[in-house]
Parts: structure tokens; C-alpha cells; sequence
């Protein structure tokens, strides 16, 4: 699989955001549009961790730790993943020089459903399991709705945060405008047609049918207990609260996202006031998956940025 470098190009939100409400239309950003890659291939080989169950406050958790001496880097994976999907990252990370980390949360694969009467918080979880492994800062990467739990922990732990990413989500925002819009994007039967339709981009699934299969076999070992667990926030996560974190953040989805749009993108990243932005061509909603190169690429470029911050 090749890199590619990035090129540097103005979008503007008004442009992107036609005929949407009007709130986008001020929205100009210098944002980061990745061409393509159309060389892809299978995962490299894993580097040695360790894992295992860690033991939380009301919940067993699976993860996996390269361990070492790096800057941790915590991955959080979608909706329909597990600390298993990151077989693009980890290596990468690793080799990179960063102790990279994945888990499982509440109900997907190898960990525990935990209490459904007391599910806690995404947040409590992640500030639980980092303090099992004796992390302290790190370097915070959520992916789809991984990516609701990030903005949530950088307003309840600010100060264990060096960078955040927010890949390809929603982020949990909570502003009936902003729900509304999102609701425009799903028709009737939106929600029963294949995951893999929603999530990996035609192109992907036309150009590399190997790589959709072997996405669609990870995620149906994504599960060990209820699809959806549901933890609250542990704030409410308006414009307004999500315009007060002041931790390094970059914000990205694909261009075929059918979750986020550039245009619902451009949006969210106009309320961060410590922001890149970037968008990927032609890619859908797993682009960790679909374009690790880019999604890679972007990431470590910013956290190279960032080190020991």
C-alpha cells in the first residue's frame, strides 16, 4: 500500500453546504483534501501486544496494548467495530513510535455488556481503563461513534488529553438543528440496507471486494452482548460546551460519508477553536478502514505536531 502526499486546497463550507440550513453558509475553512488511493491491500502483520479482560468499575473490558515507552494513543473504534477492526493502524502507530492502544467497549467483542440498569459513561470507562494501564495523558482517536465519546472526555479530563481526532462522526452534539439535519440523510430503509452499504464507499466496494468482505466478517464479530449500549454523556453536549474545549483537535470525514457529509463536518468543525480540518476523497464513513494511508497519514502527521504537549 502507498502513501500519498497532501494537498492543500480552500474549501468552502457555503459551497459545499448547498441549498442546507443556513447556519452553514458562513463556514470557510483551509482544510486538507486527500486524493484517492487506489492501491489497497490487506492489513500488515500485527505487532506483538499484550491483551487481555482489565477489570473496571462495574464492567470487564477486552483491549490490546503494543506497550513501550511512546506516547500512548487510544483508539476508539465505531458503532460497528471492536478493539478488533485497527489491523491498518496498529503497526503503523506502533512503528511510528507511539504505544498504541484499542479496547472494546460495553458489548462488543471480548468485553462485557456490564450492569444495563447502571451502564456508567463512555468517558468514566476510557478515564477507568487508562488508569488500569497507568496512563496519565494520551493522544485520543474516535472513529464514528467512538467519536461521541471524545468530545465528552475532553470537557470531563481535559488535562489527560494532549490531542484529540475526530474521525468521520457526528460527535455526539445534541442541538435540534443539527439532529434534525441529521435525520434528513436517512430515508425509509436507510437503516435496513446492509452495514456495509452505509459504511464503506462504492468505490471501495467495487475496486476491492476483498477488503468489504473481510470489513463485513470484523464486523460481525463486533458483538458480545446488546448492539446498542446506552451510556450517557457525562455533559451535555451543546455548541456551546463543545466551543470551550481548548485541546488540539482534527476533524476529518470522507467525501462520501453518508454519516457526515463535508457539509455536517464543516459545521462541527466551526465550533472548535483549536481545529484541522481535512476531508478525503471519495471515501465513506470507515475510512480507517477503506483509506488507512490517508486516515493514517493525517493523524500521525498531526500528532508529530503535537508531542509532548
Amino acid at each position: 500500500m502507498k502513501d500519498f502526499p497532501l494537498s492543500r486546497r480552500a474549501v468552502v463550507g457555503s459551497m459545499l453546504a448547498a441549498g442546507l440550513a443556513e447556519p452553514l453558509a458562513s463556514a470557510v475553512f483551509e482544510a486538507s483534501v486527500l486524493p484517492v488511493s487506489r492501491s489497497w491491500g490487506p492489513p500488515p502483520p500485527p505487532v506483538q501486544t499484550r491483551s487481555g479482560l482489565t477489570d473496571l468499575p462495574g464492567v470487564k473490558l477486552w483491549y490490546w496494548d503494543t506497550l513501550g515507552a511512546g506516547e500512548p494513543v487510544i483508539f476508539l473504534h465505531p458503532g460497528t467495530g471492536s478493539g478488533l477492526i485497527w489491523g491498518y493502524q496498529q503497526a503503523a502507530f506502533a512503528q511510528a513510535g507511539y504505544r498504541v492502544i484499542g479496547y472494546s467497549r460495553r458489548g462488543h467483542a471480548k468485553s462485557q455488556s456490564g450492569d444495563p440498569d447502571n451502564p456508567g459513561t463512555g468517558a468514566d470507562d476510557l478515564a477507568n481503563l487508562a488508569d488500569a494501564l497507568g496512563i496519565e495523558r494520551f493522544h485520543l482517536v474516535g472513529s464514528a461513534a467512538g467519536g461521541f465519546i471524545v468530545p465528552d472526555f475532553a470537557l470531563s479530563f481535559p488535562e489527560r488529553l494532549i490531542t484529540m481526532t475526530l474521525a468521520c462522526t457526528q460527535g455526539g452534539v445534541i442541538e435540534p438543528d443539527y439532529r434534525a439535519r441529521i435525520a434528513m440523510l436517512y430515508p425509509e430503509g436507510y437503516f435496513s440496507m446492509p452495514e456495509s452499504f452505509r459504511e464503506l464507499s462504492p468505490t471501495y466496494r467495487v475496486a476491492y471486494p476483498e477488503g468489504a468482505h473481510e470489513w463485513e466478517e470484523l464486523e460481525k464479530k463486533s458483538q458480545s452482548g446488546p448492539r446498542r449500549i446506552a451510556q450517557a454523556s457525562k455533559n451535555q453536549l451543546t455548541w456551546a460546551a463543545v466551543e470551550t474545549i481548548a485541546t488540539p483537535s482534527l476533524i476529518f470525514t470522507g467525501a462520501a460519508d453518508l454519516y457526515m457529509p463535508p457539509p455536517l463536518m464543516l459545521e462541527y468543525a466551526s465550533h472548535l477553536a483549536n481545529k484541522e480540518v481535512a476531508i478525503i476523497s471519495e471515501a465513506g464513513h470507515s475510512v480507517y478502514w477503506e483509506q488507512p494511508a490517508a486516515f493514517n497519514g493525517l493523524i500521525l502527521d498531526f500528532l508529530s505536531r503535537h508531542r509532548g504537549g
